[in-house]
């Protein structure tokens, strides 16, 4: 079955792309609009702030690099709590974010009880995800409304999932160990990487733009403080992901997705890599970077 296409409408409201940004999906009644921290005195004129939406508060996680920290809230006055986000730590705000996202509705069809709804669902997914280190406590859940307003709140967050990505924010994707069950990894090709020395032995394939390196797969398990990657490695092992052996190795207990070969690469061998030489195909021995060229030379 071929994938649809669909088309998003961006536009930059004062001419930069690095200040406020509005979003829609043709034929969606939702509005997106995102502004970094610096631009929160324009974002709060603008009419949409003083609607019923859902927000994330977005900044870097100092912990583990590789992923963002992330507030999930809802209001009927967005910019009354964006402002009160501003304060001080010690005064009730929050420090960490440094972009916020709104979501509302451009018919204004958005109640209250919709609101809380979403909010709690866009909550568990982002727990989920394994993408972000969410900074919301206990996810109460809410799920009050007729079965007719479930089926549009569900519509709704499909469209959130496909705005956020292409805006930069990945933490609603699907869960990491779900890339390559929604997918078909038979028809996907496998890579390898050996280093017999240490005992490593990883398998892990390409898709939707990731590099996943499967559940099984033997890692080293010194310490690997030179690479960029420690703290993405500790996070991994602190989450179960990754389970120490004892033996100098350590095994994924799941599937994983990576940034890119390289990313995976040095994550498995300890130290930092080329991925792209040191992945090759299990069936050839072709290395990844090999191998796409090949794929590029034969789309010609």
């Amino acid at each position: 079955m071929s994938v649809q296409g669909r088309s998003i409408r961006l536009f930059l409201v004062d001419g930069s792309p690095h200040g406020l940004l509005t979003a829609e999906i043709v034929n969606w009644t939702g509005h997106v609009l995102t502004a970094p921290r610096s631009r929160l005195a324009d974002l709060v004129k603008r009419p949409e702030c003083g609607r019923t939406g859902v927000y994330f508060l977005v900044g870097p996680d100092p912990d583990n690099s590789s992923r963002p920290k992330v507030y999930i809230g809802e209001s009927d006055n967005v910019a009354v709590r964006l402002k009160q986000h501003n304060r001080p730590e010690g005064e009730g705000g929050k420090d960490f974010w440094e972009k916020v996202c709104l979501v509302t509705s451009k018919d204004q069809n958005l109640t209250k009880a919709h609101i809380k709804y979403l909010e709690c669902q866009l909550m568990a997914m982002a727990k989920g995800s394994g993408r972000c280190s969410l900074v919301n406590g206990t996810n109460h859940q809410y799920e009050g409304l007729p079965e007719a307003d479930l089926a549009d709140m569900a519509f709704f967050i499909d469209q959130i999932q496909t705005l956020l990505p292409a805006l930069g924010h990945d933490f609603l994707r699907e869960p990491n160990t779900k890339v390559l069950q929604q997918s078909n990894p038979d028809a996907l090709p496998q890579f390898e990487l050996k280093v017999a020395k240490h005992k490593i032995r990883a398998k892990a394939q390409e898709h939707d733009g990731e590099f996943v390196v499967q559940a099984g797969s033997i890692t080293k398990a010194e310490d690997r403080s030179q690479t960029g990657y420690n703290n993405l490695w500790m996070s991994l092992v602190d989450s179960g992901v990754i389970q120490l052996c004892g033996d100098g190795t350590a095994k994924f207990t799941k599937d994983y997705a990576f940034s890119s070969p390289s990313a995976a690469a040095a994550v498995v061998k300890g130290y930092n890599s080329n991925g792209r030489k040191d992945w090759v195909l299990a069936n050839g021995g072709q290395n990844y970077g090999d191998w796409q060229q090949q794929q590029l030379e034969s789309a010609e």
